[in-house]
C-alpha cells in the first residue's frame, strides 16, 4: 500500500505537488481559500497569527491545517515573504463545475524575496534584484535581474582583486536573494566575502544549469536570437553562466516568458567614475555607516524625486556618476534649464505626482499576474505623458531631445485601455463589472440580457398576449421546467399551435415554446457567458499592451529621466547650489564647499563653509590636522562628494567649483573590525589602503582619514609616512589626496615633498577650552586637544587631571626643547636625510663637535651600569635644556 493512499484524494493531490516544492510553503487553493498542511501550516500559522485547526479527524489522521481567503491572499504572502519564506501558488486550474473527480490543480508561481511583485512588499524607489553568483577557479561571474522592472545586468572579474570587485558590484545592486550551483558551499564568511548580508535568501538550482552551453541556449531562446553578440557579452562566458541558469531559475519559478526582460547589459566601469563598496559605504551615499538608514544619506538630501521610477534612477546616478564631460553638462544643462523656469519645473512636477509605477506595472502586465486596477492606473499615468512632453519642449534641451520617449506620447494605448476598462473596476478578473459597454457587441447583448431579465419577460408576457388575445395568459418561472407560459383552461381553445405542452394543472395548462427555451438559456447562462467573456477580453485588451511594452518601459524611462531632473533642480535652487564646471584637467577648486548633509541634518548651526585646491603639480597632497571634533572628516568627506555630485550631473554645494574629471574615488574611513572575516581594525585598514595602492590612478581622488590607527603608534606612524611618500613620488598614482591625520608629525613631509601642503582646523583655547571654529587654513597643529574633547564628553575631572600630567611626561620625552619630535628625522629616506638635517641644528655637526659628543666618545660603554647610563643621559639633557 502506497504511503499516500491513508489519506483523501484532495489530500494525496497536495502531497504529489508538494514534494516537488520541499522547501516552499504550498499555498493550495480549495474554493474561496488557500489552505495550508502539515509543516507548512504549523510554520505560516506561526507567522501570519492565524489559527491552527486539523482536517480529517474523523479517519483518525488528523492534519494540521489553516488557510486564509483567497481575495486577501496578497497581504499573507507579503507577510511570508517579509519573514524570508518561499511560497508556492497552487491554484485549481480547471472549472470546479466541469471537472470529473479532484478538480485540477497546478502551481501556478512561485514566490521569493527576489522575485515578489507585490507593492506592498517592494520599496518604491528601490530595485528588487536577484543575483546569481558562478565561480570558475580565479574568474567570478555574475548576474543580476529585477523581474519587478526588467532590468538585467551581468559582471565578471578576474585576477587578484575579484573579490573586491564582486564586493562592489553587490553593493550597488544590493540583490534579496541569491542563487548558487546546488553542489556549492556557502557560509557567511563567503557572503561578507562578497559583501552580502548573511540573511540573505539563498536559492540552490541544478548545477547543469550553470553550464555554457544550457546557459547559452537559455538567454539565446529567451531573446529569440542565434547569437549574444548582439548585446556585446558573448565574450563574458562566466558571465553567461550565471546569467542563463538564472533566466532559467526565474522562467521555472514564474511560470512566464518574461517577456519584459528585453536586453542583457554589461555592468562595467567604462564611462563611469567608479566607486567601490568601501566607499559607497564610507561616503553614506545610500545609508548610514552605523544604523544603515536612508535618512542621513546622501540620497535622502537629494532625493526630491516624484515618482518610484525617478527615484530608482535617481539612485543609479548617484551611485554611477559619469566621466563623459558632454554627458554630464546635458545633465547640468538641463538642470540649470529647469531652475532657471521654475514655473515650467513647477507643472511638471504636478504631473509627476500623478504618475504611478509604470515600469512594475508592465512587468505585472509580462508576467500575467496584473489585474484591471492595473491597466487603469497605467492608463491615468500615461495621461500625464502628452503634457510633460509638451512642457519638457519648452526647455529646448539636448538631454529630452535626443531620448527615445520624447516623441511617443502612447495614445493609442491610452485609447484602447480607456475604450476597453471600467473607471473603477474590481480586483477580481472574473466577476464581471470590467469591460466598458461599447467595446464588445456580444458582450453588451450578454449584459442587456443578465440585467434585463425581467423586463424582456415582461415585454414577451404583453407581445403573446397581444397575439393570442388571452388576457389571463402569463409567464413564469420554476427550477423544474424552467419559464413557461401558463393558460387558464377557459382559454385554451386560442392557444397557438407552436405552442408546446409542458405540465397540466387543475386549472391551467403550462406551455413551453422555442423562442421562450432560447431566451430561458441566454438568461440563465447571460450572466456566467458574461463573466467568461469579460475575462477573455480583458486577457486580449493585457496581451495588447504587453506587445507595447518596450515603448511603454521606453516612456517611463523618460517620465524617470524628468524626474531625476527635476529633483536635482528643486534640491539646487533650495539649498543655494552651483553649477560646477566640469573639466579635462586634474585641478579641484572649491570655493566656499559644504557638506550636502551635514548643512541640511544641521541647519540649526551656520555651516562653516571652507575651499578647497587640488592638483598633480603643487598641491598633490593635502594633510590636515587639528583636533578632534574640528571637523578634518567632514571637510575631506565634503570634497568627495561634491566632485561625485558634480559628475551626476547635479549643482554642488559651493559658491563655485572647478572639478578635473575623476575616474575613482577611493576612501579609507573610521575603524571597525569586520567580525565574520575574522578581520581585526587594522587589518581591515590596510586591506583599504592596499586596494587604493593597488588601484589609483593619476585621476583618482583619494580621502584618508587617519591610516595605522589600529596598531602601535610608531607602527601606525610608519605606514602612514611611507604611504604618503608612496602617493607622491610613485607617478603611476600621484592621485589627488587629502588626508586627515593626528599624526602631527606627518606635517614635516611638506618641508621634503613639494607637492604636499599642510592644513589644519582652526580652533581657539580660553581657559583651558577649545572652541571649534571649522575652518581649514594653511599650517599645522602639534596637538589634538583630546584631553579637552574629553571633558566635553562628560568623562570624570579626576581623570581628566591624570591624562594632564601623563600628557606632560609623555611630551618630555617624546618633543625636543623646541617642541620638534625627536622621531621626525627617522622616518625620512636617505636620499633626504641632508635636506632634514639641514633644516635642524645637528646634535653631530662635523664643523665644531658637540660637548656632550665629546663625552660620549670617552664612555667605556662595556663597564657601564644602566643607573651611571641613565644619571649621565640625564645630565646631558639639563645641559641642552640649559644651552637652549
Amino acid at each position: 500500500m502506497s504511503k499516500f493512499e491513508k489519506f483523501t484524494p484532495v489530500m494525496r493531490q497536495y502531497l504529489n505537488i508538494k514534494k516537488n516544492y520541499k522547501d516552499a510553503i504550498l499555498m493550495f487553493r480549495m474554493g474561496d481559500f488557500y489552505e495550508m498542511f502539515f509543516e507548512d501550516a504549523k510554520e505560516a500559522s506561526s507567522i501570519l497569527g492565524i489559527a491552527l485547526t486539523s482536517r480529517d479527524k474523523h479517519r483518525g489522521n488528523p492534519i494540521p491545517m489553516c488557510g486564509v481567503p483567497y481575495h486577501s491572499v496578497d497581504t499573507y504572502i507579503a507577510r511570508l515573504i517579509k519573514a524570508n519564506k518561499k511560497v508556492a501558488i497552487c491554484e485549481q486550474v480547471e472549472d470546479p463545475k466541469k471537472a470529473k473527480g479532484i478538480v485540477k490543480r497546478e502551481v501556478v508561481r512561485v514566490i521569493t524575496p527576489g522575485t515578489v511583485l507585490d507593492t506592498n512588499v517592494l520599496e518604491a524607489k528601490e530595485n528588487n534584484f536577484i543575483a546569481s553568483y558562478y565561480q570558475v577557479s580565479k574568474k567570478i561571474g555574475v548576474s543580476v535581474l529585477d523581474i519587478s522592472t526588467g532590468e538585467f545586468y551581468i559582471s565578471e572579474f578576474s585576477g587578484d582583486d575579484i573579490f573586491n570587485e564582486c564586493k562592489s558590484f553587490f553593493e550597488y545592486f544590493n540583490p534579496k536573494e541569491l542563487i548558487v550551483p546546488e553542489n556549492f558551499k556557502i557560509n557567511s564568511n563567503f557572503l561578507n566575502r562578497i559583501g552580502l548580508n548573511e540573511n540573505i535568501f539563498i536559492s540552490k538550482v541544478d548545477t547543469w544549469n550553470f553550464s555554457l552551453n544550457e546557459a547559452e541556449e537559455s538567454l539565446k531562446e529567451h531573446f529569440k536570437v542565434k547569437s549574444l553578440a548582439g548585446f556585446g557579452c558573448q565574450d563574458y562566458k562566466i558571465a553567461i553562466q550565471s546569467a542563463g541558469a538564472l533566466i532559467s531559475y526565474l522562467k521555472d519559478t514564474q511560470k512566464s516568458d518574461l517577456s519584459h526582460v528585453r536586453k542583457i547589459k554589461i555592468y562595467n566601469r567604462e564611462g563611469y567614475l567608479y566607486l567601490d563598496a568601501s566607499t559607497i559605504k564610507n561616503l553614506e551615499l545610500v545609508r548610514t555607516i552605523y544604523e544603515g538608514k536612508r535618512e542621513g544619506s546622501l540620497l535622502y538630501i537629494i532625493d526630491k524625486t516624484l515618482t518610484a521610477m525617478g527615484g530608482r534612477k535617481l539612485k543609479s546616478w548617484l551611485l554611477r556618476p559619469l566621466c563623459d564631460i558632454k554627458k554630464i553638462n546635458d545633465r547640468l544643462d538641463a538642470v540649470s534649464s529647469l531652475v532657471d523656469n521654475s514655473d515650467i519645473r513647477a507643472k511638471i512636477q504636478d504631473y509627476l505626482k500623478r504618475i504611478q509605477d509604470i515600469e512594475r506595472i508592465i512587468s505585472r502586465v509580462s508576467l500575467g499576474v496584473a489585474n484591471a486596477r492595473d491597466l487603469i492606473a497605467l492608463k491615468n499615468s500615461l495621461l500625464m505623458l502628452p503634457v510633460i512632453i509638451s512642457l519638457v519642449k519648452r526647455l529646448d534641451c539636448q538631454i529630452f531631445k535626443y531620448h527615445p520617449g520624447y516623441k511617443d506620447s502612447l495614445e493609442d494605448i491610452i485609447q484602447l485601455i480607456d475604450k476597453a476598462i471600467e473607471e473603477d473596476p474590481p480586483v477580481s478578473l472574473k466577476e464581471g463589472g470590467i469591460i466598458k459597454s461599447g467595446f464588445d457587441n456580444k458582450l453588451d447583448e450578454l449584459k442587456r440580457i443578465a440585467t434585463n431579465a425581467k423586463e424582456i419577460i415582461l415585454q414577451i408576457e404583453k407581445k403573446e398576449k397581444k397575439a393570442t388575445k388571452i388576457p389571463s395568459l402569463r409567464i413564469g418561472y420554476n427550477k423544474v421546467f424552467g419559464y413557461y407560459i401558463e393558460v387558464s383552461k377557459s382559454y385554451i381553445k386560442f392557444v397557438p399551435k407552436h405552442y408546446i405542452r409542458k405540465q397540466t394543472l387543475v386549472n391551467a395548462e403550462r406551455y413551453i415554446t422555442e423562442e421562450l427555451k432560447t431566451l430561458e438559456e441566454k438568461i440563465l447562462t447571460a450572466e456566467e457567458k458574461m463573466f467568461q467573456l469579460e475575462y477573455e477580453l480583458f486577457l486580449k485588451v493585457r496581451e495588447r499592451v504587453r506587445k507595447e511594452s518596450e515603448r511603454i518601459l521606453t516612456s517611463a524611462d523618460f517620465i524617470a529621466t524628468v524626474d531625476c531632473l527635476c529633483s536635482l533642480a528643486e534640491v539646487a535652487e533650495k539649498y543655494n547650489y552651483t553649477r560646477p564646471e566640469i573639466r579635462e584637467d586634474d585641478i579641484i577648486e572649491i570655493i566656499n564647499g559644504r557638506h550636502p548633509v551635514v548643512e541640511q541634518i544641521h541647519f540649526q548651526q551656520n555651516f562653516v563653509p571652507n575651499d578647497t585646491y587640488l592638483d598633480r603639480r603643487t598641491h598633490q597632497i593635502l594633510i590636515i590636522t587639528g583636533p578632534n571634533m574640528a571637523g578634518k572628516s567632514t571637510y575631506i568627506r565634503q570634497v568627495a562628494l561634491i566632485v561625485l555630485m558634480a559628475q551626476m550631473g547635479s549643482f554642488v554645494p559651493a559658491d563655485k567649483a572647478r572639478i578635473g574629471i575623476v575616474d575613482r574615488i577611493f576612501s579609507r574611513v573610521g575603524a571597525s573590525d569586520n567580525i565574520y572575516s575574522g578581520l581585526s581594525t587594522f587589518m581591515m585598514e590596510m586591506i583599504e589602503t592596499a586596494n587604493i595602492l593597488n588601484n589609483a590612478t593619476p585621476k583618482s581622488l583619494i580621502i584618508l582619514d587617519e591610516i595605522g590607527r589600529g596598531t602601535s603608534t610608531f607602527d601606525g606612524l610608519s605606514i602612514a609616512w611611507a604611504v604618503t611618500e608612496y602617493l607622491h613620488d610613485n607617478e603611476k598614482i600621484s592621485a589627488r589626496t587629502l588626508f586627515a591625520t593626528h599624526y602631527h608629525q606627518l606635517t614635516q613631509l611638506a618641508n621634503t615633498l613639494p607637492k604636499v601642503k599642510n592644513f589644519t582646523v582652526e580652533v581657539k583655547e580660553w581657559q583651558d577650552n577649545i572652541l571649534f571654529l571649522h575652518k581649514i587654513k594653511p599650517g599645522t597643529s602639534d596637538r589634538s586637544y583630546g584631553i579637552q574633547v574629553s571633558k566635553l564628553a562628560g568623562i570624570p575631572e579626576q581623570v581628566i587631571e591624570r591624562a594632564k600630567e601623563i600628557l606632560k611626561n609623555l611630551e618630555k620625552v617624546e618633543f625636543d626643547s623646541h617642541g620638534n619630535p625627536f622621531i621626525s628625522t627617522i622616518f625620512k629616506p636617505k636620499k633626504r636625510r641632508k635636506m632634514v638635517f639641514a633644516l635642524q641644528q645637528s646634535l653631530f655637526s662635523e664643523e665644531k663637535k658637540h660637548p656632550i659628543l665629546k663625552e660620549l666618545e670617552k664612555l667605556d660603554l662595556n663597564n657601564l651600569t644602566p643607573i651611571e647610563a641613565l644619571n649621565i643621559l640625564n645630565k646631558w639633557k639639563n645641559k641642552i635644556k640649559s644651552n637652549s
